[in-house]
């Protein structure tokens, strides 16, 4: 969901293998376990409004209702027909979801409204101006408080996620996955005004370290 002055890209790359992408990442990234670990980190909490940005298919959106079933989910995305599947898989889950199609970088949502506001696997697809201007709206639409929590593509651990990472790269783009392996996302969200950020886990996949980041909205 970057700006529109910049060319989408989709969950992988191309809207032709949209299809594709859950049981891609199902196979190849340790995706439940990456997902479990960020709700974890997360701590939702009955009566919390939260919301998934880059929300793609839902995935993330109906785990955390099944963890903590009495909390407000939002999901917001850039791309209608990977919203089409995410409200599906609500459905079909029994899971209310709110859905909204926007751009991360103008959100539509009134500020100060989220206790928790939750990205995975989003950011690398983000350039550096894009991560930049998502993460001020995320301050923003967050409550004084509200925590962040993201995972995503982080600087590898050892040479051979290095060399797995590259895969990512070549299939999203090496110019937006650049800063997220080179370790940048900590320092954009203390830029952005998050204080008390950390990287609070780290993960090897077959597509590189996912690390999963935490901030706070003083």
């Amino acid at each position: 969901m970057p700006s529109p002055r910049t060319q989408y890209i989709h969950a992988l790359r191309f809207s032709s293998l949209t299809s594709l992408y859950d049981p891609l990442i199902a196979l190849t990234g340790r995706e439940r376990h990456v997902k479990e670990t960020l709700l974890t980190i997360a701590r939702l909490q009955p009566g919390h409004c939260v919301l998934d940005v880059g929300c793609g298919t839902g995935t993330l959106a109906v785990m955390a209702a099944r963890k903590v079933p009495a909390i407000a989910l939002h999901g917001l995305d850039g791309d209608a027909e990977i919203l089409r599947r995410a409200a599906l898989k609500a459905t079909e889950a029994g899971v209310g979801l709110r859905l909204s199609h926007a751009m991360s970088d103008r959100m539509p949502y009134e500020g100060r409204l989220f206790d928790r506001v939750l990205s995975s696997l989003f950011f690398h697809h983000l350039p550096m101006d894009g991560k930049r201007a998502t993460l001020r709206e995320m301050l923003r639409v967050l409550k004084p408080g509200g925590e962040l929590v993201i995972g995503d593509l982080g600087k590898p651990q050892n040479a051979l996620m290095r060399v797995l990472s590259l895969t990512t790269q070549f299939l999203d783009g090496f110019e937006t996955t650049r800063g997220n392996v080179q370790g940048v996302l900590p320092r954009l969200m203390r830029e952005a005004g998050f204080a008390e950020v950390a990287v609070a886990c780290q993960i090897p996949t077959f597509y590189g370290t996912v690390a999963i980041y935490r901030g706070i909205r003083p």
